[in-house]
């Protein structure tokens, strides 16, 4: 009985073990990665130049392409994009640990989450639904990456609460948490968040 004991003791130690170093194998790492950068680009012909925030058009009028004019225009939903400038930063600050090509980190996915200062979070009626993209890119050691995604979905814009916003003129601001996710080259996982404020209406077509 003494015996089984210590089998069952030893069998849960080692259990314990695996799973807490699936819990920190994110900070295994010996970089981390730092968000330089975080734009938006409003969707269609309006799209600008890239800015810190975004007033996101739930409708937009268009004159062109035909059957589209300037007197019978029609009406669209565009995405809207976003830009991420990342860069790798070494743990060891004393620069004693050199990096090389094993440090580098390539992002496999992102994921969207939206909320309101206010407190009011609830997906599909106070803000929009949060959803995951795929975004690839390698952050090399001693460089940045640039890297595209969609910030929001044409289909955030036909559900509930962005497609009453066609009728009203209320304005619902909000933050966009967008969360990057990748693997260095030895495989130990690391992501990094950047925020972004998005206001939601609809907004006059030039």
């Amino acid at each position: 009985m003494s015996q089984f004991k210590k089998l069952a003791t030893t069998l849960a130690v080692i259990a314990a073990s695996v799973s807490c170093g699936d819990v920190v194998r994110q900070g295994r790492s010996s970089g981390y990665l730092v968000v330089d950068l975080l734009t938006a680009t409003r969707g269609g012909s309006q799209a600008g130049t890239p800015s810190g925030t975004l007033q996101s058009d739930v409708q937009t009028m268009v004159t062109t392409p035909a059957p589209c004019t300037a007197t019978a225009p029609c009406a669209t939903v565009f995405n809207d994009s976003g830009q991420v400038t990342l860069r790798l930063s070494a743990k060891d600050a004393s620069g004693v640990t050199q990096p090389s090509a094993n440090n580098d980190v390539t992002i496999t996915r992102y994921r969207v989450s939206y909320r309101r200062t206010d407190g009011r979070n609830t997906p599909g009626v106070d803000v929009p639904y949060g959803f995951d993209g795929a975004a690839t890119g390698t952050v090399q050691t001693g460089s940045t990456l640039k890297l595209g995604f969609e910030l929001v979905r044409h289909t955030s814009k036909e559900e509930s609460p962005l497609v009453q916003l066609i009728t009203s003129p209320t304005i619902i601001s909000t933050i966009a948490d967008v969360t990057f996710y990748g693997r260095d080259q030895v495989g130990n996982e690391i992501n990094v968040t950047g925020s972004i404020t998005i206001d939601f209406g609809n907004f006059g077509d030039q």
